[in-house]
């Protein structure tokens, strides 16, 4: 039986709103993310001294000063080694400009998107009820395809693969050919030429039926993130002195220390009365003697 899922509903808006285009075909869409980094442990670098936040500064070693952002160019480095300086400007003419139109060039089977080439994913969904049948239209005729087109977005163009998911289409941006890595290139893969045993494939077969379980990628959770989660939830509940909670550092941490400090207090308090009580006699004026 298949597990049921929840159905609540993201309150994040789209990403971005733009159009799929086929042909003469325009269906007006919404993007969304398909993933989200938000449930992981996020960590700030502090000073150990007094817990402020660091502020990181931009250096230049040779004239041994800060420089702001007016000061700054942007440089690539050559493959004789040369820097070529690069200004916005110069980069700006060559830059797309964003269209926010996914133009689908080809139509592939979807056993051709390598999760290899995939880099990041996204839901979309019809931009308005005008746009809902346009976009079932498209989504159905896809049914095992997926069209593959381009998209200018925030300066640079990115190539996509939209496939059918559910009600929904999902858009991957992939990595072009130059991105990623000929399998032939691995070292010492060719040892793995090395031919088999039958009677030890099949063992390794029953070991992983052994293992089979039809458990969902959704049930998995990082361990790791679990753990960090707890041990921080832990150390938030700890006492902070009242020093410590302003941002300053405390001087008293635990009972022993508390106890010293208040001996040490009350050790010099009758001496501190005695020196201000002299301090008055010495100010009191001696009475005139009658001549």
């Amino acid at each position: 039986m298949a597990k049921k899922r929840s159905s609540g509903k993201s309150s994040r808006g789209p990403t971005w709103k733009g159009a799929l285009k086929l042909s003469l075909i325009q269906v007006p869409i919404q993007v969304f993310p398909a993933t989200s980094s938000d449930s992981d442990v996020s960590f700030h670098q502090l000073h150990r001294k007094c817990h402020t936040r660091i502020q990181l500064k931009k250096w230049c070693p040779h004239c041994n000063v800060e420089v702001t952002a007016d000061d700054i160019v942007k440089g690539y480095e050559s493959s004789r080694g040369r820097m070529v300086v690069v200004e916005d400007e110069e980069i700006a003419k060559v830059r797309p400009e964003s269209t926010k139109t996914v133009d689908i060039s080809d139509v592939v089977s979807t056993d051709t998107i390598d999760p290899v080439y995939i880099e990041r994913s996204y839901f979309l969904a019809p931009d308005g009820t005008n746009a809902a049948s346009s976009f079932g239209v498209m989504r159905d005729a896809l049914s095992d395809r997926a069209a593959i087109g381009r998209l200018a977005l925030h300066g640079r163009e990115y190539l996509v693969a939209v496939l059918r998911r559910g009600n929904a289409m999902l858009m991957h941006t992939l990595r072009t050919a130059g991105e990623v890595r000929d399998v032939s290139a691995v070292p010492n893969l060719d040892l793995a030429r090395a031919k088999t045993k039958p009677d030890e494939v099949r063992l390794a077969k029953q070991v992983l039926d052994n293992y089979t379980s039809g458990r969902e990628l959704s049930d998995f959770t990082d361990n790791y993130q679990q753990a960090l989660k707890q041990m921080l939830a832990a150390k938030d509940e700890e006492p902070v002195a009242e020093e410590e909670a302003s941002g300053k550092p405390a001087k008293v941490v635990n009972l022993m220390d508390a106890l010293r400090q208040s001996l040490d207090r009350a050790k010099t308090k009758p001496a501190a009365r005695g020196k201000r009580a002299a301090a008055k006699v010495v100010r009191h004026k001696p009475k005139r003697r009658a001549s």
